[in-house]
């Protein structure tokens, strides 16, 4: 009797057993039919499609230049210094005024001077006087030849010191050595100043000198009367034209650089020496190019590519990526040597956020204006 209650509880054991490993692969069996769809339902959907904006590949023809940084300097630039020491009696010109070749800037005290200088003509008067006598002396052969070297020694002697003293006074009274802008003085009326003190610096305006700087291996594209484009944040917004008018006879061995000077018309006088500029060498001929704008190129090391707007099979448009060779650029736009085709439509903006084979649709109204000349607006 008991053993047949034991085996009873047994196989009711066992059945409940088997009851839930039934019950559990029914509920994975349920449970992998949801996630089959679930995957099967995602690699259907499709992703809806980027708003992107594009534009054109378009050949244009190209000035090519090679630009640079560089610095104004004046054809002629002085700081006027006194040669001779004394007490400042005049000053003759306003801070920042324009002068003329010879006008008088400063003028030392020369009293001391003057009273020598009226001296020493009398004594050369004196010696005029007595060599005319010496002369007429000789004439009659009644006059020593030693005393006539005497007399005429005398006479040179006496013009010596009044060219010697009006040369010391034409030091103390200080011209301009050339037309230009004054600077601001650096001496007071009544003021003691030794020889070599500053007075005030002479810049010469118009023209006006660009010196920057090319490495060498552009050299052999460089010559005289070139056209060049001056810009500086001074003047936003406007350009000067000059001409390329120097190249230096040796590169710099620290750099590999060679020096240009470029002379600039500047009539208004709005170009200062000193200026930071950037500079644009016009170069001889024109090149036919494929340009696209610069924000449609996506950088990377292993290489840079764009991505190409195609007809979906199902309708529709996709973007490609296709890597591309870059040429010199030029305001808001990039030339492409290799991997586009002239009037292929790329992605202008928005590319950072697609990948190949995604749909698009184009928003041209959102897209950046491009210019081969931009003028960025800084107000």
């Amino acid at each position: 009797m008991k053993e047949h209650e034991g085996s009873g509880v047994k196989r009711g054991i066992v059945w409940a057993i088997g009851g839930l490993v039934l019950a559990a692969g029914v509920l994975g069996g349920i449970k992998a039919l949801q996630i089959g769809a679930m995957i099967a339902q995602g690699e259907q959907m499709v992703p809806p499609p980027e708003s992107v904006s594009t534009a054109k590949v378009e050949r244009r023809a190209w000035q090519p230049e090679l630009k640079a940084v560089g610095s104004l300097s004046p054809v002629q630039g002085v700081m006027i210094s006194a040669e001779l020491s004394g007490v400042v009696r005049q000053i003759a010109f306003e801070n920042g005024a324009t002068v003329r070749a010879g006008d008088l800037l400063v003028q030392l005290d020369t009293e001391l001077e003057e009273a020598q200088l009226r001296s020493a003509e009398a004594q050369a008067e004196l010696a005029l006087l007595e060599l005319d006598r010496a002369r007429k002396l000789r004439d009659d052969k009644t006059i020593a030849r030693s005393e006539w070297d005497a007399v005429e020694s005398r006479h040179k002697q006496a013009l010596a010191s009044v060219e010697a003293l009006r040369a010391t006074i034409a030091k103390k009274t200080l011209r301009a050595p050339f037309a230009g802008r004054a600077g601001i003085r650096q001496v007071n009326v009544g003021q003691f100043v030794d020889a070599g003190n500053p007075i005030v610096t002479l810049q010469s305006m118009d023209p006006i000198y660009a010196d920057f700087f090319m490495p060498q291996q552009r050299l052999a594209e460089l010559a005289t009367g070139l056209r060049v484009r001056v810009e500086t944040d001074s003047c936003p917004g406007k350009e000067f034209g000059g001409t390329l008018s120097a190249i230096n006879a040796e590169v710099e061995a620290a750099t590999r650089n060679i020096r240009l000077q470029a002379t600039v018309p500047n009539p208004d006088g709005v170009l200062r020496p000193g200026m930071f500029v950037r500079v644009a060498v016009l170069l001889a001929g024109k090149e036919d190019l494929l340009t696209i704008p610069a924000t449609s190129v996506l950088y990377a090391p292993y290489g840079n590519s764009v991505f190409v707007l195609e007809q979906a099979d199902g309708g529709g448009r996709v973007a490609r990526q296709r890597f591309v060779r870059l040429g010199p650029s030029m305001g808001d736009y990039i030339a492409v040597s290799q991997g586009l085709k002239e009037g292929e439509e790329v992605v202008s903006a928005g590319a950072f956020k697609l990948r190949g084979g995604m749909p698009v649709t184009v928003n041209n109204a959102i897209s950046p204006e491009t210019h081969l000349r931009p003028r960025p607006d800084d107000t």
